[in-house]
């Protein structure tokens, strides 16, 4: 669970255009961009193709109540299921009187297999051995749904092996797009009028490990930033603490088209539960690269992903997770009970009760609350830039440099960058106007 994830997000229908549900990470919001190309082209325009996370049980099941409920809504639509779910468990998918296609998470990004669904209109499942994969092959799209920002994928797969996950199953060993291809995506992408991308992949602190010379992370990032001067903004989604090296560190505190936000993929903030989870970094490790990185840009904002309930976890250990919250003074949490996946090390060890996973993540989030709280507070009247993402009317949506989400009074062009003053907040969004 080292990529963040993203509310399932369900398209509005077109008519004549395959609709995407899309469940997860940000990997797979850039991946459903490249299947609604394959889709199209192969004239798959009555297709809803449901692109599935495996991350927990919770979003498996989502998934399939979404499946339902569209062949309730859509009884003559072409209805094919893939993403991480599917491939770990393609049979529960087949099995689905609804379904009509299941494809592996190599097999959605191959223009073939969606020519050969449109060949026929039989059951089928393509869904082949993802550990076979050695190579991850560039995918260039033009643009993005959501028009003001992209996601680019800049690796895939992951040779770690956290005994809570179940990930490296669906996406297979870790596997890097060479440099070239992810900066003429980069460029298409800006040409196209997309303001600002999110690198992402499912453990992007591993990059470069497996292309010539070895590139790390950093290289990369220096690399888009001078070969693409015209993209405004560039984030970077979750990170591994002792996995980040120098470059990169030294390019988030000096360039300022690097956002200062950083997602930190930390799962817990006890050493035991981190030496269980078989995790990299220790709690020490977390804490210190946050004081580093903010004395060298002291104006960074942290997010990090924790899982509440982890088998064997104390009242103790949990208040260390708690206390790091603070600690770090984290703004944005994702916060997971912990779900256990049959075939992970961790489903064999003594679970917590499941109505204590529950409070203890209710606990942790209202802290990541009252954090987010303090932040939107210390806000209130200062200028602010804000990256125009959608707007309705009089009132216009974006995010902040730091991530936090912004409603603008007024109306303002999607993808455009504006300038304002932070007027008020309430829990979820603050509320500015334009300077």
């Amino acid at each position: 669970m080292s990529e963040e994830t993203v509310a399932p997000v369900a398209e509005v229908a077109v008519p004549g255009q395959p609709q995407l549900v899309t469940f997860g990470c940000r990997l797979n919001a850039f991946e459903s961009e490249v299947i609604r190309g394959h889709a199209s082209a192969a004239g798959l325009g009555d297709a809803i193709i449901f692109n599935t996370c495996a991350v927990t049980s919770e979003a498996e099941r989502q998934a399939r109540q979404a499946i339902r409920k569209a062949r309730r809504e859509n009884p003559s639509a072409r209805i094919i299921v893939t993403g991480c779910a599917a491939q770990i468990a393609p049979e529960k998918f087949a099995e689905m009187a609804e379904v009509d296609a299941v494809l592996g998470n190599e097999e959605k990004l191959k223009a073939e297999s969606f020519a050969a669904l449109s060949l026929s209109r039989e059951p089928s499942v393509q869904v082949s051995d993802i550990m076979s994969v050695t190579e991850t092959a560039p995918h260039l799209i033009s643009g993005f749904a959501e028009r003001a920002r992209a996601f680019v994928e800049i690796q895939q797969g992951c040779d770690h092996r956290c005994t809570f996950c179940i990930i490296p199953f669906g996406r297979g060993n870790s596997r890097s797009v060479p440099v070239g291809a992810i900066v003429e995506q980069i460029r298409t992408l800006v040409a196209n009028n997309v303001r600002e991308v999110v690198l992402t992949g499912v453990d992007i602190t591993s990059f470069g490990g497996d292309l010539p010379g070895k590139p790390q992370l950093g290289a990369l990032v220096r690399r888009i930033l001078n070969l693409v001067p015209d993209l405004p903004r560039l984030r970077l989604s979750s990170l591994d603490v002792v996995e980040v090296d120098e470059e990169l560190k030294d390019i988030i505190a000096t360039d300022a088209r690097l956002m200062p936000h950083l997602h930190l993929s930390l799962q817990a903030g006890d050493d035991m539960i981190l030496k269980r989870m078989k995790r990299r970094h220790s709690r020490d490790d977390a804490i210190r690269f946050v004081a580093e990185m903010r004395a060298r840009r002291p104006d960074l904002v942290f997010g990090a992903d924790l899982i509440a309930g982890f088998p064997t976890e104390t009242d103790a250990m949990f208040e260390n997770s708690l206390r790091l919250v603070d600690e770090c003074d984290l703004t944005f949490l994702h916060v997971f009970p912990y779900s256990a996946r049959k075939g992970t090390p961790a489903a064999k060890m003594p679970q917590v009760p499941g109505n204590i996973r529950k409070e203890r993540a209710q606990i942790l989030r209202a802290r990541g609350l009252e954090r987010q709280r303090a932040y939107f507070a210390r806000l209130l009247g200062s200028p602010a830039r804000i990256l125009v993402e959608k707007s309705e009317g009089e009132r216009a949506f974006g995010h902040s440099d730091h991530f936090a989400p912004v409603t603008l009074q007024g109306h303002a062009a999607p993808g455009s960058i504006i300038e304002t003053r932070i007027e008020a907040a309430t829990d979820e969004h603050l509320i500015a106007t334009a300077a």
